[in-house]
């Protein structure tokens, strides 16, 4: 794996990628962002060499580098997903990329449902804590140590000083930020009432299917990061309603107007 990531990176250094701040991982219908960038190279995935394709319909498939709140930016508009038939080395690739292509901070966004009561659908949630219900870990093989530990720790896995940063931002521009503990799971379909109970019972406030492969290769890499939720819908299983996507999307993208906020201050703030 480490011919072929620099493979991509002498490919994306050829394409007049060179140097990078800050890497981000635009989730499901958050490519907004990118529209805050300037853009200086916008190249599809199926382009760069061993870049998975994303297969969703709500993701763009394009690596963006320009320039954001004064800082170069790698930003990945679309994610891959185990559910999609990836492996999960497949999955975290990008990351690896990003990581030795230089970045310094990794900022991730996703769409999750929302399963703690005293929260609404359309907030945000920064994620403290992670729970891991994927079926398969992107660090399993033999280890790589250009990579870092095959036993990575991961007491802290999203920086500290990312997420006060966040909280400190969200107050000073009235928007409100949860913060608590997000579940992965493989996907695709959503949960059954049952599912939510025991998802909530276990110590999670949302529920999603990507971002935690991303985070543990990046605390693999020892690359800081921060992942922010958007609560898309509301996952009572007492009062359960049947998942409208439209309705999902259209919530995520009215929510992402915070989200650029956020994270185009606390790029500026880096």
């Amino acid at each position: 794996m480490l011919s072929k990531i620099k493979e991509t990176i002498r490919f994306l250094n050829t394409k007049g990628v060179k140097e990078v701040d800050t890497g981000i991982i635009l989730g499901t219908g958050l490519g907004g962002l990118v529209d805050e960038i300037s853009i200086e190279i916008s190249i599809p995935y199926e382009e760069i060499p061993y870049f998975p394709i994303s297969t969703v319909e709500f993701h763009k498939g394009r690596l963006i580098y320009g320039t954001l709140s004064g800082k170069k930016i790698l930003a990945m508009q679309g994610r891959f997903h185990y559910y999609e038939g990836y492996s999960m080395q497949e999955v975290t690739y990008p990351v690896r990329v990003l990581k030795m292509i230089g970045i310094n901070h990794l900022l991730i966004s996703n769409a999750a449902g929302n399963m703690n009561k005293s929260w609404n659908k359309g907030e945000l949630m920064v994620i403290d804590d992670h729970i891991n219900l994927q079926p398969e870990n992107p660090l399993r093989g033999v280890n790589i140590p250009e990579f870092g530990p095959l036993f990575t720790d991961m007491s802290q896995p999203y920086n500290k000083n990312l997420n006060n940063s966040l909280h400190v931002i969200a107050k000073q521009n009235g928007i409100t930020l949860n913060e608590g503990v997000y579940v992965a799971v493989e996907g695709p379909n959503l949960e059954t009432r049952a599912e939510y109970r025991y998802l909530r019972n276990i110590g999670a406030d949302v529920v999603g299917m990507s971002t935690v492969p991303e985070v543990i290769v990046a605390n693999q890499m020892s690359l800081p990061c921060c992942a922010i939720s958007v609560l898309t819908d509301d996952c009572d299983p007492d009062t359960l309603q049947p998942v409208n996507i439209d309705d999902i999307i259209a919530t995520a993208q009215k929510a992402e107007k915070d989200l650029i906020v956020l994270y185009k201050e606390l790029i500026k703030s880096l």
